[in-house]
């Protein structure tokens, strides 16, 4: 179907892909696995002649269906792009007009590559909807994308996609920041559609997920392709160093530690929290209670719109709770005049997903994490070695200093940002979605500071995640929300082993962590169709 040898893709004399070679058949999956940076959104875009102005694009060979690709101006590329090669990206909410309804943008496509005449296309629009699972399509026709769920946003997005009939689909990052279920329900619609005769170009940094969906996997660092097999060779038997660290990378690989628990630093009793809507109003949490002990970390897991932020916002003291009450190291929290929860402050910190928002962007780190320092009331002349000291603990060099945040990558911002939460000494760390925007390595080490700085300070955390691979690496205790109630709770490895309730047992069902294969023997020779790149 698509045949590629030897591509090359350079911005000026900075070149994102070097020498890269694949191929896909028509009903295979090849999975094109890389963390930010490794050239695999160019690969993709470079497919449908979307490199970029400034792109120079060169290969050996690149054809598809047997017409040269590199010979397309163009107007040879709008014939081949949406009709025969599909595109879908990551974040449907960008990708689809939203001054457009669904139906609209679906009927677009049918419009602009002449599928179907106008008035065979309200019918067709409505049957492109239910084929990719969304339900009541005529509803949903007829809203916006900013209407919809993240999940019904990304089906919506695939029905434009396939509204041109293309036979080969390119799909890059289609599930990154979806819930367990819904990624699970789009990895399933991407299969059936593999199944039906599509070929599947799928890029991922995570091959966790891949592990799902792939027949053969390609993982890319630094613009090549480090190595190439099957899906079932390479997580079984990875090859190169990168593909290994990835493998030993992926959240939920493996359980927390039992540790040592403290005295309740933080008690929630009872709590419930409604907020107004057009329709009346919503129930955000409901009769919610669990207790933080020292040195403990309670994973709180569910979806969006599950009321975990919320929970998360009450506890911190932002938001009050409508019934029900709050304690932080024994004394009232919740309820009181901030004056008078002003004191308590500094024991109750807080890591956010988007550190890049809560830095001011014109501060470098020096100023940053002196502001929280002095906000502790330490005198100024031991200020700085007190900034210095946070930097080591989060494992920082001096260097970073004098860096504003968009100096630096996503994982040293969130060492600064939790950097920043360590600096009034807390005992009580709330970190809502901490590595949700993190390639998967990042992650892994940005988990493993967090149980290192647990281990060492004997600090509380709660960790808030939608992602219960991420829960698993981190938690002693589990509770999991649902329509704003916490629906089952108990120890890590209890929850994990032996879910009580329905809907722990569906989260648990969609992880992909739990394909990849406990143990990994030592690579053996290369057989045929698998390359190891050194």
């Amino acid at each position: 179907m698509i045949q590629v040898d030897g591509l090359e893709v350079s911005f000026g004399a900075v070149p994102a892909v070097r020498g890269v070679s694949f191929q896909v058949a028509p009903g295979e999956c090849l999975a094109i696995v890389g963390e930010s940076g490794s050239g695999k959104s160019v690969t993709a875009r470079a497919l449908v002649g979307l490199a970029g102005d400034r792109a120079s694009v060169r290969a050996r060979a690149f054809t598809f269906e047997g017409e040269d690709l590199t010979a397309l101006t163009e107007t040879g590329w709008r014939a081949v792009r949406g009709r025969r090669i599909g595109l879908i990206l990551q974040d449907a909410l960008v990708s689809l007009d939203p001054l457009r309804t669904v139906g609209a943008e679906v009927a677009e496509t049918l419009r602009v590559h002449r599928v179907a005449d106008r008035a065979e296309r309200p019918g067709r629009v409505l049957s492109l909807l239910s084929e990719v699972g969304v339900p009541d399509p005529g509803r949903r026709a007829r809203q916006h994308p900013h209407e919809l769920s993240g999940g019904l946003r990304q089906r919506a997005l695939i029905a434009s996609v396939l509204a041109a009939g293309p036979s080969l689909l390119v799909a890059d990052e289609p599930t990154t920041a979806l819930d367990a279920t819904v990624q699970a329900q789009i990895l399933d619609l991407l299969g059936r559609l593999r199944d039906a005769g599509s070929g599947l170009l799928l890029i991922s940094h995570d091959l966790a997920a891949v592990a799902r969906l792939a027949d053969r996997i390609a993982v890319m660092h630094e613009g090549r392709i480090v190595e190439e097999g099957t899906a079932a060779e390479v997580l079984a038997e990875p090859r190169h160093p990168y593909t290994r660290a990835l493998l030993a990378a992926v959240p939920g690989a493996r359980a927390t530690a039992p540790r040592e628990r403290g005295p309740v630093q933080l008690s929630v009793e009872g709590v419930f929290r409604r907020f107004r809507t057009p329709d009346g109003h919503q129930q955000a949490v409901d009769d919610v209670s669990f207790e933080l002990r020292a040195g403990e970390t309670l994973g709180l897991v569910g979806e969006s719109g599950s009321g975990k932020t919320t929970v998360a916002r009450i506890a911190l003291g932002l938001l009050e709770p409508d019934e029900g009450r709050v304690l932080l190291g024994g004394r009232s929290w919740s309820g009181v005049r901030e004056r008078d929860r002003r004191a308590g402050r500094r024991r109750i910190q807080a890591v956010y997903q988007d550190p890049l928002g809560s830095f001011d962007p014109r501060h470098p780190v020096g100023r940053i994490l002196g502001q929280a320092v002095a906000l502790t009331g330490l005198p100024r002349r031991e200020r700085p070695a007190r900034v210095a000291e946070l930097l080591d603990q989060v494992g920082l060099p001096a260097t970073l200093l004098g860096r504003r945040p968009l100096e630096m990558s996503g994982g040293q911002r969130q060492r600064v940002a939790i950097a920043r939460a360590l600096a009034a000494r807390p005992d009580v760390i709330v970190c809502d979605e901490p590595v949700s925007a993190l390639d998967v390595s990042i992650q892994a080490q940005i988990l493993d500071l967090l149980a290192a700085l647990q281990r060492d300070l004997g600090v509380a955390m709660l960790f808030i995640s939608h992602d219960l691979g991420v829960i698993r690496h981190v938690s002693d205790r589990i509770a999991v929300m649902k329509d704003g109630r916490i629906v089952e709770s108990g120890d890590a490895a209890e929850v994990f082993g032996s879910p009580a309730h329905p809907y722990t047992k569906e989260l648990l069902a969609a992880v992909s962590w739990d394909r990849l294969p406990r143990r990994r023997p030592a690579a053996r020779a290369s057989g045929p169709g698998r390359h190891g790149h050194e």
